[in-house]
């Protein structure tokens, strides 16, 4: 199935419903997460690269939030454990379908089991890699902590965690030149004024931004023995953490 460019936003709009994962948007996902999130295809391209290094043998690894399966396939390409499975996990049947659709046949490489369901509702277990790629920020945050309780007991040890998110800064004036790089970012690559504007008013009060340290701390509790940025562009990183 094509994708098409995203113009969603590109006219004025009597009403801005909440944003939603849904037909329009998968529709439009590819182009839309290319132009929005600085540094995408650096950060699937070593979620690939980080799944090589960490998965184990007979071992599942986890894309929660996979959307259209950009890290799912990343890892596949990349893995050499042998027996290992990639489980790819979303709530939106419109992404997962589009998934399928788009799922090239390879009997030679880990098998991808697609899976329709709330990622707090799912029971990780024999993980060596869980992917969280831009997938927590829309978690509420009062069930972010159990989530990450449940991927680390779920972790073999030495495994990872690798988890993407749209930062939040606690300096005012950091915060407020991130989000300005970001706009500029997003103008760079098409994006006008009035799109800038009412996507950002589609995702108010859906994707809640956290700081790094509010991340680690989170992460520490939950068990993970170390936690670290390995990728930052404006305000978008991703964190790499170990069991």
């Amino acid at each position: 199935m094509p994708f098409k460019k995203d113009s969603l936003y590109a006219n004025p709009l009597g009403e801005i419903t909440s944003f939603k994962f849904d037909d329009a948007v998968a529709n439009v996902f590819p182009d839309m997460i290319q132009r929005s999130v600085p540094g995408y295809s650096a950060i699937i391209s070593a979620i690939g690269l980080l799944a090589g290094r960490f998965s184990q043998p007979g071992s599942n690894c986890y894309d929660l939030g996979c959307s259209l399966g950009a890290a799912s396939l990343a890892m596949r390409a990349r893995i050499t454990a042998a027996d290992c499975r990639i489980v790819a996990i979303d709530n939106s049947e419109a992404m997962l379908e589009r998934f399928k659709q788009n799922l090239p046949a390879n009997s030679s490489a880990p098998p991808i089991d697609i899976l329709c369901a709330d990622i707090r509702d799912v029971v990780i277990e024999r993980a060596s890699v869980v992917v969280l790629n831009f997938t927590l920020q829309f978690v509420p945050p009062a069930d972010r902590l159990a989530l990450l309780e449940r991927i680390y007991r779920g972790l073999l040890p030495g495994g990872v965690l690798i988890l993407s998110e749209k930062l939040a800064f606690e300096d005012v004036r950091q915060q407020a030149l991130q989000v300005e790089m970001h706009h500029h970012f997003k103008k760079m690559q098409g994006y006008s004024d009035l799109e800038i504007s009412q996507k950002r008013s589609a995702l108010e009060n859906v994707l809640l931004a956290e700081s790094f340290r509010t991340h680690r701390s989170r992460l520490v509790a939950a068990g993970f023995a170390s936690a670290e940025i390995w990728f930052q562009y404006f305000n978008f990183a991703s964190m790499i953490a170990l069991k």
